[in-house]
């Protein structure tokens, strides 16, 4: 594994290497996120692929201080957008403004320009904004009167969806979901655990002793680590034949795209190195892949189709040997 440099600014650790970033990372979120050990493997996952995640569940169940936790862990700047019904693109994205001392337009940037970005109950937006996220999160760019503003690199979007068919709620289209590498509930808590959460109102009263596990340039390097990560091309292709598959399942109107092949194995390769392997095996691509695909299909079922379906590809499309 490739050594980062020791960082002490901050409260940050000095980590031996980009593994061990990822397993504090890790041990920080189970620290404060409790109950919902696969969402926060899935969230690691995704801030050390560099792709955007999407929660989906109700309200009060924790989206929020997941979001938070992950920004305190990375050194990252937070913003939060609330959706809404009247929420316009440039509320998102920023807006031109004439500057009358200048007698010249003035770019204000949005909240999308953080390194994490939280929007929370995204499908309460209106298409018109939801679009406007779509170069946003692909071309990690916003045009605002035709000029193009970078964003800040690494740029992680992690967006929550209420539950179709709740009052006030757009149904995301197939192009705004497949922008989104990996989807995880988060799920109700055990007796136990919500117990546990009552006690010490929430994770809150953790979040506020956290520290950070690395630097935001520290994470930049993570990132590129996980993708020098090493795929054979049997188990690319076993990712691929996963995607191939959900495209022939029946009542599956829209199966998983080509981007989602991609993304399944930058995500294995992200679990690969959670689990302190510097090669991509087979149980990568499987522990990811349900997260990968489940939201990008179009079914003829209800929001839990997709998950069904990517579980019996799973157990009927073989997975090469060791």
């Amino acid at each position: 594994m490739t050594t980062t440099r020791p960082a002490t600014a901050g409260g940050e650790r000095a980590p031996q290497s980009y593994g061990d970033v990822a397993r504090a990372l890790h041990a920080n979120l189970q620290r404060v996120v409790l109950g919902t050990p696969a969402a926060v493997t899935v969230a690691v996952v995704a801030a050390l692929s560099g792709g955007h995640l999407l929660i989906e569940d109700v309200p009060g169940v924790g989206k929020t201080v997941l979001a938070r936790t992950l920004a305190v862990s990375l050194g990252a700047d937070l913003s939060r957008v609330q959706g809404h019904p009247d929420l316009l693109p440039t509320d998102v994205t920023g807006v031109s403004v004439y500057n009358q001392d200048t007698r010249s337009w003035e770019f204000r940037a949005g909240p999308v320009f953080a390194h994490i970005v939280l929007l929370d109950e995204l499908n309460r937006t209106p298409p018109r904004t939801q679009s406007a996220l779509l170069e946003a999160m692909e071309e990690q760019q916003v045009t605002v009167d035709g000029d193009s503003w970078p964003l800040p690199s690494p740029h992680l979007v992690l967006a929550t969806q209420n539950p179709i068919g709740q009052l006030g709620t757009f149904p995301l289209v197939e192009s705004q979901l497949d922008r989104f590498a990996l989807s995880t509930p988060l799920g109700y808590p055990d007796a136990a655990t919500e117990t546990q959460l009552a006690l010490r109102s929430g994770g809150r009263a953790a979040l506020a002793d956290l520290q950070p596990v690395c630097s935001v340039d520290t994470w930049s390097r993570a990132i590129g680590t996980t993708r020098a990560i090493h795929v054979a091309t049997p188990v690319a292709e076993y990712a691929v034949a996963l995607a191939r598959a959900t495209r022939q399942a029946a009542a599956v109107r829209l199966g998983a795209s080509p981007r989602a092949s991609i993304t399944l194995v930058r995500s294995a390769q992200a679990h690969a190195l959670l689990y302190g392997r510097d090669y991509v095996s087979p149980v990568d691509v499987q522990a990811m892949a349900v997260a990968s695909l489940a939201h990008r299909l179009v079914t003829d079922g209800d929001s839990q189709a997709g998950a069904a379906v990517v579980t019996e590809v799973l157990r009927t499309t073989p997975a090469p040997r060791p």
